[in-house]
């Protein structure tokens, strides 16, 4: 087998979770923030700022998923009996997101079942994506090249802590994308609120740091030997440092900083995931190469991606650019 295509397949995956949680995190923020004001001009206002953007950024959640089942099937074949039940509450969730994201609009006056979905919905989603994260980090049982645990393995302390770190962790993307894309009363208070979910994020992140070297010796292994210690303690020193400016520059009159200092914690600790966790796709046992599909199947695959990738790319570049600038009190949707 080439060595070096399950790799680039990795990364690949990789960047396209990558991309979905920060793309669609910001969105599913802004819902789990709905509940915070009861004003329909502010929730109309919140709702209109990722309008252009929500239903493209799920693209890289169907890029990930089907890339994981094309380029390492044997992965696929575990990982989802692992986590049936919260990747259908996911699916439901998102699902639930986006009929109540369209049918607000035409249901007024009598939408208040729609808010309820819209904020209910998200934070469920949110929420399901942590406990995949969460159970992903404890690892799976397998056995044979098959899964070999219990329908409810995931369950546990620590995943439930990770689902209620990701919900915090998105409503702080929410609320720095209100900072960048509203005005008014909107955006004065989510740059109240994002000062609040970034000490809940950061306590997260510190928390996850220190529990996971102590619950596994492999974690702990990567981090610190003296080695890699050298090598990698630039990673939490970053986390920390985007933490910092993220505070400092919702103390000012900076709009975009706050999103993209964000987005840069986001970034730093899914690559410190990956750094715990590389070179295994099913922790802790089974590798990328041992769960890879032939290299005909990547090869064929790849020349597909390497045409849509930068279309795709190219869409959401161009969607973004169209729709810049600040989202008034008085735009629509419609």
């Amino acid at each position: 087998m080439e060595w070096y295509l399950p790799v680039i397949w990795a990364v690949l995956i990789g960047t396209a979770v990558m991309l979905y949680v920060v793309l669609d995190g910001f969105d599913l923020g802004i819902a789990i923030l709905f509940p915070t004001t009861k004003d329909e001009g502010e929730r109309d206002q919140m709702m209109n700022s990722v309008a252009p953007f929500w239903d493209g950024n799920e693209t890289w959640l169907v890029l990930g998923g089907g890339g994981l089942w094309v380029a390492f099937p044997d992965a696929y074949a575990i990982i989802m009996p692992a986590f049936y039940i919260p990747i259908i509450l996911m699916l439901l969730a998102l699902i639930f997101r986006g009929v109540a994201f369209e049918f607000r609009w035409v249901a007024k006056p009598h939408h208040a079942k729609w808010d309820l979905a819209f904020w209910l919905g998200s934070t469920i989603a949110a929420f399901a994506q942590g406990l995949v994260l969460g159970g992903m980090i404890e690892g799976i049982k397998a056995e044979g090249g098959q899964f070999a645990g219990g329908p409810f393995d995931w369950l546990t302390p620590f995943t439930l802590m990770c689902g209620v770190g990701v919900v915090c962790g998105y409503a702080l993307l929410g609320a720095t994308w209100l900072v960048f894309k509203t005005e008014g009363p909107v955006a004065e208070r989510a740059r109240r609120q994002a000062k609040k979910l970034l000490i809940g994020l950061m306590v997260f992140a510190v928390i996850v740091s220190i529990w996971t070297p102590f619950a596994h010796p492999r974690i702990a292994e990567r981090w610190f030997t003296p080695s890699n210690l050298i090598l990698l303690w630039p990673f939490p020193l970053l986390t920390a440092f985007c933490g910092y400016m993220v505070w400092k520059r919702l103390n000012g009159p900076h709009e975009f900083t706050p999103f993209a200092f964000t987005i840069g914690i986001f970034l730093l600790c899914f690559l410190g995931l990956a750094i715990s966790n590389y070179p295994y796709l099913v922790p802790p046992k089974l590798t990328i190469w041992d769960v890879a599909a032939a290299p005909s199947s990547h090869i064929f695959v790849l020349i597909g991606v390497s045409f849509l990738l930068p279309m795709i790319l190219f869409y959401t570049a161009f969607v973004y650019w169209t729709f810049r600038g600040k989202v008034r009190a008085d735009s629509g949707y419609h």
